[in-house]
């Protein structure tokens, strides 16, 4: 066997494999003479068919099955000896007057080579890292969020500003029929707000839903209607009045702290702010490293700058997938992909250059301390070690949530790594300004 390759330019090569008949032979004669010993033909007993009638029968199978398998391990270890960084698949290039009668056959595959460029973290330009606080707005209205929610419930007659209200949405047309409890605060239009304060239980307040919340998405919770039609909807809707409530806010006490955070650690409503704010901000700083790696990403690709082998990759891609693709879907594929594409190159470049890895230990630190997490959210805060190595082994036998759990991981050293290495400035934004500039 003989492979040669022709570099046609720094993007693209083709490898010429050379396969002659004593490469196959020997394991040709062997399957054939395996098939003589097991072959039904009738006429001549079993392990007593004549080998030319075995040929005739199944010589031509054998020879294109082998042929095709050597190829395929020849290619794959000429790759890996000679150290090509190919993107997508070696293609075949077609052979119409293919003889499989011949001794010998020679096969030409096309190469996509992935160019050779260098990554550069610290550009002109620095990159914004948000640090997300909580400011004193904020942590006041979590608190008053506590208390409403650990308050006590007190009925009312009639409805007021601070009343919570517990009714149906009706309307027959749209088929909704949705109970709800309704706050004011909620409601945007006037005439709503007007027709329900002084409402009684059994009341029937009619309102159309056009402008009825701060919040069109609130439609979705108190109707119940899509996602799609929630922006556009304006019917008119009666809501059936069936308790009015009022809260009255749970004092901050020592008994109410103890519910919160357990026994004794946080006794006072200083205490109680500063958990809350520093809580907040631990959250908070996951959505800010969050747009802060999705900019990098963006500066890298941006900035970062080499050639594809675009037309290898095109023709790749419509046999790539399940269904076939023509050259314009192809192409439409790629132009939808090329980013992606030159950001995993980019990535690979900086996991081989700073010698980023995923050792088994890290990745079974990293799952206890997801389950950790987890088991907190259910109140189960001071889980014993032996409980967190049984979970984790469990969830790492599964291959699907290791490769998961191994791409969060990278995903966090490559974080660090922007941090530590990128040309980059801090800014401090509350919440509401990081939601209003980056979500609005």
């Amino acid at each position: 066997m003989n492979i040669t390759r022709e570099n046609i330019d720094a993007l693209n090569a083709v490898v010429k494999v050379d396969i002659a008949k004593e490469d196959y032979s020997d394991k040709v004669e062997k399957i054939l003479t395996d098939y003589r010993k097991s072959a039904n033909i009738p006429g001549f007993r079993k392990g007593h068919v004549p080998m030319t009638m075995v040929k005739k029968q199944y010589g031509k199978a054998v020879l294109v099955d082998e042929v095709n398998k050597l190829l395929q391990d020849a290619l794959k270890k000429y790759l890996t000896e000679e150290k090509l960084d190919v993107l997508g698949n070696p293609l075949p290039k077609a052979q119409d007057d293919l003889d499989w009668d011949a001794d010998s056959f020679s096969f030409e595959f096309e190469l996509g080579l992935a160019p050779e460029f260098e990554v550069d973290l610290k550009g002109k330009k620095a990159i914004t890292h948000y640090k997300i606080v909580a400011d004193d707005k904020m942590i006041d209205g979590q608190v008053e969020h506590i208390r409403k929610q650990y308050g006590k419930l007190i009925s009312q007659d009639t409805v007021t500003k601070d009343s919570e209200i517990i009714g149906v949405f009706v309307n027959e047309e749209k088929e909704i029929n949705n109970n709800a409890t309704l706050t004011l605060d909620k409601i945007k239009s006037k005439t709503a707000e007007k027709a329900l304060i002084g409402a009684k239980v059994g009341d029937v307040v009619g309102m159309n839903t056009k402008g009825l919340f701060k919040d069109d998405h609130d439609l979705m919770n108190f109707l119940k209607v899509a996602h799609d039609d929630a922006h556009d909807l304006d019917v008119e809707v009666t809501f059936i009045i069936e308790e009015i409530n009022t809260r009255e806010l749970a004092d901050l006490d020592q008994e109410l702290f103890d519910k919160l955070f357990g026994k004794d650690e946080v006794t006072s409503v200083t205490e109680l702010k500063t958990k809350i704010k520093e809580d907040s901000e631990k959250q908070f700083g996951q959505q800010g490293d969050q747009k802060f790696l999705n900019d990098v990403t963006e500066h890298l690709v941006e900035n970062t700058k080499f050639d594809l082998p675009a037309a290898f990759l095109q023709k790749w891609m419509q046999t790539a997938g399940e269904d076939q693709l023509d050259a314009d879907q192809a192409k439409e594929e790629y132009e939808n992909t090329e980013k992606s594409m030159r950001y995993q190159l980019i990535e690979g470049k900086l996991i081989e250059k700073h010698n980023l890895q995923v050792t088994f230990d890290d990745l079974k630190a990293f799952a206890k301390d997801m389950i950790k997490v987890q088991m907190a959210q259910f109140g189960q805060m001071n889980p014993q070690d032996k409980e967190l190595e049984d979970i984790a082994a469990r969830i790492l036998s599964n291959r699907e949530e290791v490769k998961r759990l191994s791409e969060q991981l990278m995903s966090q050293k490559l974080l660090e790594l922007y941090k530590n290495e990128a040309n980059l400035k801090v800014k401090e934004i509350t919440y509401d300004e990081f939601v209003k500039e980056f979500y609005s």
